[in-house]
C-alpha cells in the first residue's frame, strides 16, 4: 500500500513538473487563500489581545465613575440648580454605602501651562490620586517606588512619571531623585511607572488620554498646591475609581453606585459609570464575530483556489485520456487511476498551502510594520488554514479523479 502511494506521489510530481506554469498558476489561488486566512486571523488575534489586555488593566473588579464636564456656562448653571457634580462628598458616601468595596481613589487632573525641563513632545497631563489608585489600576514602578499614604497625608511635593512623560521630560537616564517643575511647583521624582497599554479602539471607558504621558501626584498635593484656571466648567473631581472585593458582582455593584449618585445628584446626568468586566465580555463577543467574518471573507479565496484545482485536473483528464486508456489496457484498475489524479490535486493544494503559510506570515509582518498594528500568527491559525487547503484539494479533486477512473479504456485508446 505504501509502495503504491509513493509511486502515485512520484508520478504526480513528474506530471506536475511537466506543466510548471499551469501548476503554479493553479496553486496561486490556494497560496492567496491560505495567506489571507492567516493574515486576517493574525490581525484579529492582535486586536483581541490588545483590547483585552487594556480592559484587564482597567481591572475586572473595578467600577469607574467619570465626571461629564458641561459644554457651556449655561449648561453648567442648569446643572448646579440640582447637582454640585462629582465631589468629595460623593466619595465619602460611596465609601460608607457600597457593600463589597475594597478601596477607592478620587481623581483630579489638569493640563499644566508650564513644565520644566521642557518636554520634547506633548505636555504631560497632571493627575492627583490617592496611593490606592496604583492598586486599583495595577500600576508598577520600574524605577523607584509608588506613592504611599505618608505622601498623601503630608501633601508632599513628589511625583511618579509615566513611561512616556519620563522620556519626554528627563530623557532615557535615571529619573528618581530629579526634580520637575509643574506650573509653579517643584516636584521630586520618586518613581517611574511601567508602560501601560492604551486602547486603540477608544472603548475602554474611564480615562481616555495617554496615561503613559502623565505625571501622578498625591491627591492632597493636588488639592493644596495646584489651581486649575480652566476648571469653571468641570466638577470638583474628574472621577472616582473603585475596586471591589474578590467575588463581588461588579455589575450589581455598579447599579448600586449609579443609584447612590443619582440620589445625591438628583438624577442629573453629569457622570458615567464604566464596568470593565462588562466591557471585557462585550469585547470578547465582538472579537469573536470579527474573527468569524474575516475568516469567512478569506475562505472565499480558498474556494476560488479549489475551483481552480478542479478546473485544471478536469482539463488534465481530457488531455491524458489516451494515457488513461493505455494504463487501463495494461492492467491498471479504476482505483489506481483515481489515486493518481487525486494525488495531483492534493499535491497542488499541499504545496500551495505551504507557500500560503509563508505568504501569510510575511503579510502579517508587513501589516504590523506598515500600519503599526500588532499582529499575532498563532499555531492554530497555521494548522487550520493549511488543513483546510489540503481538504480543499481532496474535495475538489475527487470529481475529476472519479471522472478519470470511469473512462472506458477502449474509447480512451481511440481518443485522439
Amino acid at each position: 500500500m505504501i509502495g503504491s502511494l509513493w509511486s502515485d506521489f512520484k508520478e504526480a510530481v513528474s506530471n506536475l513538473r511537466a506543466q510548471k506554469t499551469r501548476t503554479f498558476l493553479t496553486a496561486l489561488g490556494i497560496v492567496f487563500g491560505v495567506g489571507s486566512v492567516i493574515g486576517m486571523l493574525s490581525i484579529g488575534a492582535g486586536a483581541r489581545e490588545q483590547s483585552l489586555r487594556f480592559i484587564e488593566q482597567l481591572g475586572v473588579r473595578n467600577v469607574l465613575v467619570e465626571s461629564r464636564p458641561a459644554s457651556s456656562p449655561e449648561e453648567l448653571q442648569q446643572r448646579r440648580r440640582s447637582s454640585q457634580g462629582l465631589t468629595e462628598r460623593d466619595v465619602r458616601i460611596l465609601e460608607a454605602n457600597v457593600d463589597g468595596l475594597e478601596i477607592l481613589s478620587p481623581r483630579r487632573s489638569l493640563y499644566p501651562s508650564k513644565v520644566l525641563p521642557k518636554p520634547s513632545s506633548a505636555v504631560p497631563e497632571l493627575y492627583g490620586v490617592r496611593p490606592s489608585y496604583a492598586l486599583i489600576h495595577n500600576l508598577r514602578a520600574v524605577e523607584g517606588r509608588l506613592l504611599n499614604a505618608d505622601d498623601d497625608a503630608d501633601s508632599a511635593a513628589v511625583c511618579m512619571l509615566g513611561d512616556a512623560a519620563k522620556v519626554a521630560i528627563l530623557g532615557y537616564g535615571p529619573a528618581v531623585g530629579k526634580y520637575v517643575k509643574v506650573n509653579d511647583n517643584w516636584l521630586r521624582v520618586i518613581g517611574v511607572l511601567e508602560q501601560q497599554i492604551m486602547d486603540a479602539g477608544g472603548s475602554g471607558g474611564g480615562q481616555k488620554n495617554d496615561r503613559n504621558n502623565a505625571i501622578y501626584i498625591p491627591f492632597g498635593t493636588f488639592q493644596y498646591r495646584f489651581w486649575d484656571r480652566t476648571r469653571f466648567l468641570k466638577d470638583e473631581l474628574d472621577g472616582v475609581d473603585l475596586r471591589l472585593k474578590a467575588g463581588v458582582n461588579s455589575v450589581e455593584s455598579a447599579k448600586v453606585v449609579t443609584a447612590i449618585l443619582n440620589s445625591t445628584h438628583r438624577n442629573v446626568e453629569d457622570f458615567s459609570v464604566t464596568i470593565p468586566a462588562a466591557l471585557l465580555a462585550q469585547q470578547k463577543r465582538t472579537q469573536t464575530i470579527f474573527t468569524y467574518v474575516m475568516v469567512a471573507i478569506a475562505a472565499i479565496s480558498l474556494l476560488v483556489g479549489g475551483i481552480g484545482i478542479m478546473n485544471i485536473v478536469l482539463a488534465t483528464v481530457m488531455e491524458r485520456t489516451r494515457e488513461i486508456g493505455i494504463r487501463r489496457a495494461i492492467g491498471a484498475r479504476r482505483g489506481d487511476i483515481l489515486r493518481q489524479f487525486l494525488s495531483e490535486s492534493i499535491l497542488i493544494s499541499g504545496v500551495g498551502g505551504l507557500l500560503g503559510v509563508a505568504f501569510g506570515m510575511g503579510l502579517s509582518w508587513i501589516i504590523a510594520q506598515a500600519a503599526d498594528w500588532k499582529t499575532i500568527v498563532t499555531t492554530a491559525s497555521v494548522l487550520v488554514s493549511f488543513g483546510v487547503a489540503v481538504a480543499v484539494g481532496v474535495l475538489f479533486g475527487i470529481y475529476p479523479a472519479m471522472k478519470a477512473a470511469q473512462v472506458d479504456p477502449i474509447e480512451a485508446l481511440r481518443y485522439e
